[in-house]
């Protein structure tokens, strides 16, 4: 598996050559292997070489960038990142870079840096860093965050994908039925959220019916956990 990598600078910094298990790395399956990437941020060759060498030696695919400018104009396609930050970057620091990267778009950070003050390091976990690691990096270390980095970043785009099929189903509800459907998790009756909508009691019932139908509930309790996650009010009396 080959890296792909941007031009870099020629600072060199070494990585702790501790030996790992290769045994640990079980817990990657072989579509994990295929799909997961590590984005590399760093000016520093030594650091690409290094890391890449390592990562990929596990199975991982690794992107390599010499500025948050380049890895922007990535475009990402993953099952699972992380990002492996470095703190000293040219013109902007790790800490920066961080705080400009949008929730929800990016993948976990891994900060590498040389030794610095407990105030940024703090920041940077604050800000939700998986871990920072001073260099030289421990192997085994790295391998623990980058394994925490993936499994946040799956649960995080399962419940991305899990809330636009709920979008998309709430999509196909008609206007009348977006009326019903706080009036059904609110707990009220048929006969109840027929004379609230000035409809008859059976014409309720085919539209409770079909909003059941398009959201493929299999209860009524499915439905308002749906309703939870969509952040739909449910009808009050006031």
């Amino acid at each position: 598996m080959q890296a792909t990598y941007v031009e870099l600078s020629n600072t060199a910094v070494s990585y702790r050559n501790d030996t790992v298990d290769r045994s640990t790395t079980v817990a990657f399956t072989h579509r994990q292997l295929a799909e997961e990437t590590v984005y590399l941020v760093s000016g520093d060759e030594q650091v690409h070489r290094d890391a890449t060498q390592f990562i990929e030696e596990l199975g991982i695919r690794v992107v390599s960038f010499s500025s948050e400018e380049k890895y922007l104009s990535y475009p990402r396609n993953d099952s699972a990142g992380c990002m492996i930050l470095d703190m000293e970057l040219c013109g902007a620091s790790g800490l920066e870079v961080q705080r400009r990267l949008l929730p929800g778009l990016h993948p976990p950070v891994i900060f590498v840096s040389n030794p610095c003050s407990i105030r940024s390091i703090v920041s940077a976990m604050k800000s939700g860093a998986i871990d920072f690691l001073t260099k030289p990096v421990d192997q085994k270390a790295l391998l623990a965050s980058i394994r925490m980095a993936f499994e946040r970043d799956y649960r995080r785009q399962q419940k991305k994908r899990e809330q636009e099929r709920l979008q998309q189903r709430l999509s196909l509800l008609t206007p009348r039925e977006r009326e019903v459907l706080p009036l059904v998790i609110g707990g009220l009756l048929n006969k109840q959220s027929a004379s609230l909508l000035h409809i008859s009691e059976v014409t309720l019932q085919i539209h409770r019916s079909q909003i059941m139908r398009k959201m493929a509930a299999a209860s009524l309790a499915e439905l308002v956990k749906m309703s939870l996650k969509l952040r739909i009010q449910h009808w009050r009396e006031n």
